[in-house]
């Protein structure tokens, strides 16, 4: 099943209307198909850096409304925005779209941020040069984008979330951009707890810091059980933004990283896959059951390889899974994905096949997700039979 898809966007224009309250302003961005995306500016009192604030795509933009509210207080401009199909800007409802109604949603989404970023610099008194972004789940994705987009981004602050190959090289390449991540154990995203972690460790900037809780939930959910943290991002942006620019409030302590973190940075470089492949079957020659990496990441990485256009990288990405996991499912139905795009179609076919023989004796894995495990693979064998060779 094919997990995470980026898209080529579009340009947009936008306009602006009403002021809500003198503390903040409500805005309309409008998008050059029509689409009405609204927005709240949080202006300070006197000229400063601005934030771009990015929600998670189970919640809306008014989850930052007081971390926005204080660093307006501390002299930052801030900017929210929802994205369209969610909470009052227009488009289709997100969580409604079919799947491929759902992609080309998504599509959009990086220009209609480019919008809303457009318009936070044409704010008065916001420093063009001195930008952050913030985001939580989905929006840690569109923070580091919008900071590849846009040399302007100078500090980001990301929970709870993930990015693709493209963004994690930039965070690999950027020695210079300060990130804040946040992440807590009982996320209701499995992968995620390992998606932050892994995202902390290959950060080239040594200005870096992770907030790492054990419990409190997904994206901004952790601000009520965590209050301190609003108060974290506040310092970070005052003096990577503000203070001393591109330099981070030290940190008393350097994360722990657990090994598989390291591992599936090994995994995800050149080569990574085939000497990740021999630790593990020197591994297993000591303990059969040893596992070094976890499904779910692995697997994700493998699609991300996949839609960045390295084929052959993602097969031996999706098939050090299959053997690290030779009882899931998901694991061939995905590798036959990667296959099928390599047009290597018997392999495509059997690998399908294995999903479903495992599939039948699968007591573990959600009836949701075996459905869609199952859709996926005899999606590809009926394709298989009726598209030519």
């Amino acid at each position: 099943m094919i997990p995470r898809i980026v898209l080529a966007f579009s340009l947009f224009a936008l306009t602006n209307v009403a002021i809500a309250s003198s503390a903040q302003r409500i805005v309309d961005l409008t998008a050059a198909d029509g689409t009405n995306l609204k927005a709240t500016y949080f202006p300070a009192a006197k000229p400063g850096p601005g934030v771009l604030l990015l929600h998670q795509c189970n919640r809306q933009r008014k989850v930052w409304d007081a971390l926005a509210e204080q660093l307006a207080a501390s002299g930052i401009h801030v900017l929210t925005v929802d994205y369209r199909g969610f909470g009052e800007s227009g488009g289709d409802r997100f969580e409604k779209l079919a799947p491929d109604a759902a992609r080309a949603q998504v599509a959009k989404r990086p220009a209609d941020i480019d919008v809303a970023f457009a318009y936070l610099l044409a704010q008065p008194g916001v420093s063009h040069d001195l930008i952050g972004a913030g985001g939580a789940s989905c929006g840690v994705h569109n923070s580091v984008q919008l900071a590849r987009r846009h040399p302007e981004v100078k500090s980001l602050a990301l929970l709870s979330g993930s990015t693709d190959f493209s963004g994690r090289q930039f965070l690999r390449e950027s020695s210079k951009l300060p990130v804040f991540y946040a992440v807590a154990d009982d996320d209701e995203f499995k992968p995620t707890v390992r998606e932050i972690e892994w995202l902390y460790y290959l950060t080239a900037s040594p200005e870096k810091h992770l907030a790492h809780y054990t419990t409190g939930g997904h994206g901004a959910d952790i601000f009520p059980a965590h209050p301190e943290l609003p108060k974290m991002i506040v310092d970070w942006y005052v003096a990577t933004l503000l203070k001393t620019p591109g330099k981070a409030p030290a940190s008393s302590e350097e994360a722990t990283i657990p090994e598989e973190v390291k591992v599936l940075d090994q995994i995800d470089q050149p080569g990574g896959a085939a000497k990740v492949a021999q630790t593990l079957d020197q591994a297993r020659q000591h303990n059969p059951g040893a596992l070094l990496f976890p499904e779910d990441v692995v697997n994700l990485m493998g699609y991300d390889h996949l839609q960045s256009g390295d084929i052959k990288g993602a097969i031996k990405i999706l098939k050090l899974n299959v053997a690290s996991f030779p009882n899931s499912a998901n694991a061939y139905d995905s590798l036959s994905d990667a296959l099928l795009a390599d047009g290597q179609r018997d392999l495509a076919r059997q690998n399908a096949k294995r999903a479903l023989e495992l599939l039948a004796s699968d007591t573990i894995d959600p009836e949701e997700r075996r459905k869609g495990i199952r859709e996926s693979a005899e999606q590809k064998l009926k394709q298989l039979e009726e598209s030519p060779k």
